[in-house]
């Protein structure tokens, strides 16, 4: 995805994977955690980049207290880049037993003109993706591997289309031959914006004044994705109804919070 200058500047201000507000010591608490590895459609964003939202931030409010959400994602990685840059590492080292691990790339990995970002869908991809899986399960957690979340895009006759190619296709084999648990937001978010049309989806992403984005989330829009999530997590029983609330309640957009950038 293309990245504005706010977005490299909110990049930028990730490159420590885990800030103290949104990870934290849950277990010493003695609660679990649900880590989320992924790019900038799910990450947490801060003050100057208001109001693009990602799902990652909406996501607690359908969690119960005692399961707490650490948001890695960052702007602009790919299952790749993530990696490379020792993020993956940064997360596991703070992974327990009895974690989650939702995993979500794909937007960047598409990217065939930036090598330190792009994978293949049916080789690096899947070998990246079984790499988190894999690392996962030896800390005790539960991987859950997501499809790509879709962009705002239509034919003329208002139909709404897939932009991720053979990403979401590899994900979903690779599921089902490591037997991990599948979010399929590919899917579940095409039929959201084609049930939407073309203009009330404009409501859902960074549309503004200034700025017409079909990628990223306004919170209306993080927050109908974060509710995709929780749905399809108790469907598939990755979560159970005590560990959710409010799948079929109203949740303001005004609950959304940007903090200030961490220097």
């Amino acid at each position: 995805m293309s990245l504005s200058r706010r977005q490299v500047a909110a990049a930028a201000m990730g490159a420590v994977p885990l800030a103290p507000a949104f990870g934290g010591s849950a277990h010493a608490r003695g609660r679990r955690t649900l880590h989320i590895a992924g790019d900038s459609t799910a990450a947490q964003k801060y003050a100057d980049a208001a109001p693009e939202t990602g799902w990652g931030m909406a996501l607690p409010f359908f969690l119960r207290k005692e399961l707490v959400v650490a948001n890695h994602a960052v702007n602009g990685r790919s299952s790749k880049s993530f990696v490379d840059e020792g993020r993956l590492d940064a997360v596991l080292s703070v992974t327990r037993p009895g974690d989650f691990l939702f995993i979500q790339f794909g937007h960047n990995d598409e990217k065939a003109e930036d090598p330190a970002r792009h994978t293949e869908p049916w080789s690096t991809y899947q070998e990246y993706l079984r790499t988190y899986v894999d690392e996962a399960r030896a800390r005790g957690a539960r991987p859950v591997l997501a499809t790509s979340v879709e962009r705002r895009r239509f034919d003329a006759a208002g139909r709404a289309l897939p932009t991720h190619g053979e990403y979401p296709a590899a994900v979903r084999a690779l599921a089902a031959e490591e037997r991990v648990a599948l979010l399929d937001l590919q899917a579940l978010s095409l039929a959201l914006w084609q049930e939407l049309g073309p203009e009330r989806t404009k409501k859902y992403f960074d549309w503004t004044a200034t700025e017409q984005d079909n990628t990223h989330f306004n919170p209306a829009g993080a927050i109908a994705v974060a509710r995709l999530v929780a749905r399809e997590s108790l469907r598939r029983r990755v979560l159970g109804p005590r560990d959710l609330r409010r799948l079929d309640e109203p949740v303001a957009e005004s609950w959304i919070d940007w903090p200030e950038a961490i220097a």
